[in-house]
Formats: structure tokens, sequence, C-alpha cells
């Protein structure tokens, strides 16, 4: 089981801390078993948090040591400096190739402690100014949702953490599981916002009982065709014009955006889930053609078919030449 150890601080905001905490405590694997053991870890039993109320926390910062993922949520404007005994301790966990995130301005306290030098980071837009004076060593990223070195990561807030979190889920178990975790904090599984997102829904999502639902199911099951707006339009029996407001009406999206985004998706699950090659891929997405599936993937995903097949292939794909 994946270790989360959620180091607090004295004045540390709640909703930072319980975000990726109720995340990643949510996350089943597929036969049911939870997927990460998460433990709050401090360097006294008490800590002090933002909104007049005291914390205790059974776990000490020996907790650090021995987890395979630390997160450092956000305090109070008004806290104090991080204490020289939780530096260290974030400075032996990076060194002993801990993976390490920041939620909103938790990023200063990952800077303190030189974590950051060197790095692209970003942290709540309000601070984001005060933590490139303040660390000059530091490139920061004021307009993205979050940002993955690898090994560290920063994210912009609370809410862009839920994002944060749900990407390394996605790193460590895979998108279904990512998928289901989103579901249980009642989350979309991406977000527009100035850094694309990878964790995206196995299926695009469909209003369930609305008057576009058999639609949808069909484009669904045509990608690989050429699908119009006309089409779309006549099959739904409305004039462009009218199929257009209603499908932004139920959607929230126009209707080429929402088959764009369904041919993506397709191209992840066929990306991870098998080996064919990415000229297949792309007419089985319902791409034109292998330059316009990879510059629209890059557009949409923000990374490269390579590259994204590189970070979250199956181990178990069906291999190349082997009919899925």
């Amino acid at each position: 089981m994946h270790s989360v150890a959620i180091l607090v601080l004295d004045d540390v905001v709640p909703f930072d801390m319980a975000a990726p905490m109720q995340v990643f405590d949510w996350t089943q694997l597929p036969d049911g078993r939870p997927a990460y053991r998460v433990r709050l870890c401090a360097e006294s039993p008490e800590v002090r948090a933002d909104g007049g109320f005291t914390l205790r926390v059974e776990h000490g910062l020996d907790a650090l040591a021995e987890a395979d993922t630390v997160i450092v949520p956000g305090c109070s404007p008004t806290a104090g400096p991080p204490s020289p005994r939780a530096l260290t301790a974030l400075r032996e966990a990076a060194a002993a190739g801990t993976r390490i995130a920041s939620v909103c301005v938790g990023a200063f306290v990952l800077a303190e402690a030189g974590l950051l030098d060197g790095l692209r980071a970003t942290t709540h837009w309000v601070a984001a100014d005060d933590l490139a004076q303040r660390f000059p060593a530091v490139e920061v990223q004021p307009d993205v949702l979050y940002v993955d070195n690898g090994q560290i990561l920063t994210s912009a807030g609370a809410a862009a953490a839920l994002d944060m979190c749900l990407h390394m889920i996605r790193r460590d178990l895979g998108s279904a599981v990512a998928a289901h975790a989103a579901r249980m904090s009642v989350m979309p599984l991406e977000r527009e916002g100035g850094q694309a997102q990878f964790i995206v829904h196995d299926h695009p999502p469909v209003p369930r009982g609305s008057t576009l639902e058999p639609l949808l199911e069909w484009v669904e099951d045509n990608l690989a065709h050429e699908i119009t707006l006309g089409a779309m339009a006549a099959r739904s029996g409305m004039s462009e014009r009218t199929f257009s407001r209603r499908f932004r009406e139920q959607t929230g999206s126009t209707p080429l955006q929402w088959l764009l985004r369904a041919r993506v998706r397709r191209a992840q699950y066929l990306l991870e889930n098998t080996g064919h090659p990415v000229e297949r891929i792309a007419r089985q997405a319902g791409f034109g053609s292998p330059t316009a599936f990879r510059e629209r993937f890059r557009r949409v995903v923000g990374t490269t078919p390579q590259a994204y097949r590189a970070a979250f292939h199956a181990k178990d794909a069906v291999p190349a030449g082997v009919r899925s």
C-alpha cells in the first residue's frame, strides 16, 4: 500500500490539509481494497490550525522517512517560518527519492527547504509574485493549476490540489482508479485551466436522461468515421442552429468541442491499453491524419502521444499486431 504523509505545520489551512487527505483516503483499487494509507504528521502532537482550533496529530516527523509521498498544505499568512526540524525532514525525504507535493502556499515551505531551486512551480496567484521575489531560483508559473516536475509537484490552491492528486493517482494506478477517485470526490475528471490535465473520463460525460443521450452514445460508437455538425443535427431532428443551442445547454460545450475531446479520450485509452502505432490510433479515434492527431492531442492533453504512452501505458496492454 502506497503511504501518504501530510505534513501539518502551525496555522495550517484546514481545506489545504483535508482536500488531499480525503482524495487519497477514498481511492480504491479495482478489487475494492484501499490504495493509499494516509497519515497526518507534525513536529508536535498538537498543531494550531487556521480558524481557531487545535489538531491532535498521532505521527511525528519520522513518518516522512517512511512515506512514499509527502504533501505539504499551506499555512495562514500570519504563520511563522517553518521549523528547522521540519525543513530538515523534508530535505531528507527528498534526498531519499520520496515524492513531495505542496498545496497552495505550501510551495513556500518547499522553497524554504531548497526543493524548488531550478524548478518550475506554482502557488496561489495572490502569492505568486511574493514567491518569485523571495526565491529567485524558482521559476514561478502563476497561471497553471499545478506543475509536475516528476519528484516535486506544486499546486495553485486547495481546489487545484484535487486536480494534482488525481494526476498523481493516475500516475500511480492508472486511469480507471483515478476516474473512480474523481467520482468519489464529486470532481470533474478534467478541468479547463492554464495547464492541460491528464485526468480525463474513460468515456466522455453523457448527461444521463437528457434528450441528447442517444445521440452522444451514437457518436462514441462512430468516432472512427467522419461526423459533421449537420449529421448530428439531422440525427437529432433539429436544425443546426437549434441543435447547437440545445447541445450547449445540456453539455456546457459546443458539439464540435465535445466531439474533439471524445476523440482525444479514445486516443488516450488506446495509447494506454494497446500497442497500436500512432497512425492506427489516429484512424481509430477519427482524426484526419497522424499529423492532425499529434497537433490536436498535444493541444488538449499538453504532451505528445508518444510521451503520454510512455507515462501511462498499462503493463498488460495489448501489444502491437494483436487485435483488441
